[in-house]
């Protein structure tokens, strides 16, 4: 459980962060929500003492982050940022493994889970333990970058605009790859974005900040039916559900002939849905099923065709 009680940022006599107070249950997704300046970013990298407060206490598990040397602490979180950071001239295995090495695990420990988490991650090992970032599309950099924070089982992991670097397409995908593992792995996440429908879809709870303060605190569902300022109620408003034609057209519509590898979709799936598949695993076709059974394919390139003769 993650407990900021009071925090405060001052820069040059103005007020970053002006006495935020929040819980974060464990195995919940809490989602700070706000726009550039509103002190967000701010508060996420207080947690890990990347900023130190200039008053109040964050709390996990009920310890507090002061007493715990920075460096430490900081193998105790996970941290994944916008743009996923990799090393440029290290392998996949190698950077996932950057922190336990840190932290002096046997070898085969690591490659153990090095292999866990590209599995968890739908990126078979053999394939790509070996490969270097600039060999990865933005979906499997996006999601090494993640498994690398998830790689020493952290009581905590932080995610600043994870996705904000991907296409709105992918960054959908990114989104629900990343729920499906956190529900699984039961870990306890405070991811920040400055887009509220990213807010509304991953959240447990949505914290909503504006020029330093917290200004609701809630689950989505409230944060919709209620929001306490107009601000929030701005924000909400603004909620748009990107490329809906594209939601509205089956697959069945653009399959042809031939075959494609990777997991099948059905044949009423969307072209979004077919879209985001391509784009997230670097395919340019996904096989297409009927009742069960194959019935061709659907290409990106025909995707990407229809999208355009909608323009």
């Amino acid at each position: 459980m993650i407990e900021i009680d009071s925090i405060t940022k001052v820069y040059n006599g103005e007020k970053a962060v002006d006495s935020v107070s929040m819980t974060a249950e464990t195995g919940t997704i809490t989602v700070i929500v706000g726009t550039s300046g509103s002190g967000k970013t701010t508060l996420l990298r207080m947690i890990n003492r990347l900023e130190e407060p200039s008053s109040g206490e964050v709390r996990i598990n009920g310890d507090s982050t002061a007493d715990v040397k920075p460096h430490i602490l900081r193998r105790r979180i996970g941290y994944a940022i916008q743009g996923h950071g990799l090393f440029p001239h290290h392998t996949v295995a190698r950077n996932i493994a950057a922190v336990p090495e840190l932290l002096d695990w046997p070898k085969d420990k690591i490659r153990e889970r090095v292999d866990e988490l590209l599995d968890l991650f739908s990126m078979e090992p053999d394939q790509f333990r070996g490969r270097y970032p600039a060999e990865l599309s933005g979906g499997q950099a996006q999601r090494v970058g993640v498994a690398r924070a998830l790689a020493s089982r952290p009581d905590l992991l932080l995610m600043d605009e994870p996705f904000g670097a991907l296409d709105p397409i992918i960054r959908t995908r990114a989104q629900e790859d990343l729920r499906r593992i956190q529900r699984r792995l039961g870990s306890t996440i405070m991811l920040v974005t400055h887009d509220m429908e990213e807010a509304i879809r991953l959240g447990d709870r949505v914290a909503v900040m504006d020029a330093g303060r917290l200004v609701q605190h809630a689950s989505p569902a409230e944060i919709i039916a209620n929001p306490a300022t107009e601000f929030v109620a701005d924000m909400v408003g603004n909620v748009e559900r990107p490329l809906r034609l594209l939601s509205l057209i089956p697959l069945s519509e653009i399959v042809e002939d031939g075959a494609a590898e990777g997991e099948a979709l059905p044949a009423d799936a969307s072209l979004r849905d077919a879209l985001s598949a391509c784009l997230w695993t670097g395919r340019e076709a996904v096989p297409v099923v009927q009742d069960g059974s194959a019935v061709g394919c659907a290409t990106l390139a025909a995707i990407r065709a229809r999208a355009e003769a909608h323009r």
